[in-house]
């Protein structure tokens, strides 16, 4: 549970940048900050289909003395911060993973706690009255449908129609309260202060639909609100009472890993990282057995690694759904798809599995070794060349107009190791080549591994080589030091070394400047899997110091970066499924 007091909460630099997530298990979400203000385009309370609705729910309170009290607190084109509501902030509470704020106003206290309907496009906001009183409240709702990842500014209005018990938007989802008043005008110039900083439009307007109103005579009294897409929910206080419920099954850590967990038309899939990134399947594989097999899913599990089976396609599996089209376009995403097969059957004996996906498995093998897309080929010592013009194919992929930043073209370490953990996977007459290969070849004069062979700048690719469970070298003490001291961070390891040409300390600014630090000196927290467990191996247990860090950014998870210097500021998304599923797996060495 994080527990934040008004020191925190009333402090924008700090309870702006708190960020706290509640997924729907569809893909959808509520989020936003522990201060209440919307920091990103991304921030909502019902988040639908990569589609924001319902944006905010502003609070008014009217005390007996007859003052209002807006608790609500936004920032505006202009610098101006109003209303200041973040400043009567008693507390955040993070409770199973369900926000929870308390205003303290004189004597009266007035709580919002939040959930969503696990398994459908559904929010439940209640206010419960805990002290002081009679007081009257009124919701006002500010409303938008636009693509999460743009920004809507109005000329004409939203098409908005009055039901019952409250109003629809654009025919896309419903919203009901108690003793719902229209209303209807434009809010224009809302600031988001975080798309600013990430060089992006940082402002849209959100449309005043209209307000509920409650009359909150004595402490226990509630007012209570829905928004959904599709079916209508439960009461709004049967809904909170059921997530607490579900939520209180999980271990932090897996009900971090929880949230990425969706369920698609097609079946279950995986969110690479909230806000902005879908399903990516290199980033699905390599977290598979962390989300899936660590949290005992491996029926879930079985049915995804089924159906990215279908998506293979001359040896490679499609990369991502996230962009709206097919693409193969990874070195790397196919190799983790067969370490995922592996350790799926490993763990749960699953033969039927393997024998249902193993003559797809050698069709990726003959591909590679015949050569496919990309000029992926296995060449005659038995290693894994792959490149091509403007392509980055690893997960280094980052690119800056078109060039990237580290194209790692040829044999890299990582995709040999990949490779070498695969033809040991199938018993393939290669293995014995490959490793052998490798063993003479990836050692560098510096007394590390090539990052690519030729290219010996220190970078922590070089760990799988160690941790793969069919890894082609035993671990090197010696060597894991030297990469510990150079690369180690509180949050994980750094992309590249400091001091080495290219490197860069921070990663922040434009979206230029952040795709070239990406890769080159910014902290991966994923990385700290493949660290613990080549120590592992050595009967080393790696001291973690990520604990810490699920209160600082992204509430109860694990960043995606963070800065290479200290004091190594959490950036990227807030939420980031290898990074949980990582260490999760590191957890249980």
């Amino acid at each position: 549970m994080a527990t934040f007091g008004s020191q925190t909460c009333g402090r924008l630099e700090e309870g702006a940048t708190r960020e706290w997530l509640v997924p729907d298990g569809l893909g959808g979400y509520a989020m936003g900050t522990v201060s209440g203000l919307r920091t990103r385009r991304y921030h909502g309370l019902l988040v639908v289909a990569r589609h924001l609705g319902l944006a905010s729910l502003d609070a008014v309170v009217t005390l007996p003395s007859g003052a209002s009290v807006r608790l609500a607190t936004h920032e505006w084109a202009d610098g101006t911060i109003a209303p200041h509501g973040h400043e009567l902030l008693a507390g955040f509470e993070l409770v199973d993973g369900l926000p929870r704020w308390r205003w303290r106003i004189g004597d009266v206290v007035l709580e919002r706690e939040l959930a969503m309907v696990h398994g459908q496009a559904s929010v439940a906001i209640v206010h419960r009255l805990l002290s002081g009183g009679p007081v009257s409240l009124a919701l006002e709702a500010l409303c938008t449908w636009r693509d999460v990842h743009g920004s809507r500014t109005g000329a004409e209005p939203l098409l908005v129609s009055h039901v019952a018990d409250g109003f629809t938007v654009e025919d896309a989802y419903r919203v009901r309260g108690p003793e719902f008043q229209p209303a209807g005008a434009w809010w224009r110039g809302v600031y988001h202060r975080e798309e600013e900083a990430r060089g992006l439009t940082p402002t849209e307007d959100l449309w005043f639909a209209g307000s509920f109103h409650a009359s909150l005579s004595e402490p226990g009294d509630t007012a209570e609100v829905s928004a959904w897409a599709g079916s209508a929910p439960p009461p709004a206080s049967l809904v909170i009472e059921a997530a607490h419920r579900r939520n209180r099954r999980f271990a932090p850590l897996e009900l971090a890993a929880d949230a990425f967990l969706v369920r698609t038309p097609s079946g279950p899939d995986v969110v690479a990282g909230y806000p902005w990134f879908g399903a990516w399947s290199r980033d699905t594989m390599l977290s598979y057995e962390g989300l899936f097999l660590s949290t005992g899913r491996a029926d879930e599990g079985r049915e995804l690694l089924l159906a990215y089976g279908k998506t293979l396609s001359e040896g490679m599996l499609a990369n991502t759904a996230d962009t709206g089209s097919v693409e193969y376009n990874t070195a790397d995403g196919t190799l983790w798809f067969l370490h995922a097969v592996d350790r799926h059957v490993t763990t749960t004996g699953d033969t039927d599995l393997a024998h249902a996906l193993r003559p797809a498995l050698l069709g990726v093998i003959d591909h590679h070794v015949a050569g496919t897309r990309y000029g992926i080929r296995a060449t005659e010592d038995g290693l894994l060349t792959q490149g091509a013009d403007g392509e980055a194919l690893t997960w280094m992929d980052a690119r800056v107009d078109g060039v990237p930043v580290t194209p790692r073209r040829g044999k890299a370490v990582d995709i040999n190791a990949l490779w070498v953990n695969a033809l040991a996977t199938l018993d393939h007459p290669l293995h014995r080549t490959a490793r052998g290969s490798f063993a003479r070849q990836f050692p560098a004069p510096e007394g590390w591994l090539y990052d690519v062979l030729g290219d010996s700048t220190l970078r922590p690719n070089q760990l799988l080589a160690w941790s793969l469970p069919h890894a082609p070298l035993e671990p090197d003490p010696v060597v894991l030091r030297r990469i510990g001291d150079a690369l180690l961070t509180p949050l994980g390891l750094r992309s590249q070394a400091p001091g080495t040409p290219g490197y860069h300390g921070t990663h922040r600014g434009t979206g230029a400047e952040r795709d070239t630090a990406y890769h080159t000196g910014t902290v991966w927290p994923w990385l700290l899997g493949p660290y613990a467990t080549a120590w592992h191996r050595l009967g080393v247990e790696v001291v973690a110091d990520i604990d810490a860090h699920l209160g600082e950014y992204g509430l109860g998870s694990i960043s995606e970066t963070a800065d290479g210097d200290a004091p190594h500021g959490a950036t990227g998304c807030p939420f980031q499924a290898w990074s949980v599923a990582e260490v999760l797996r590191a957890s249980h060495l």
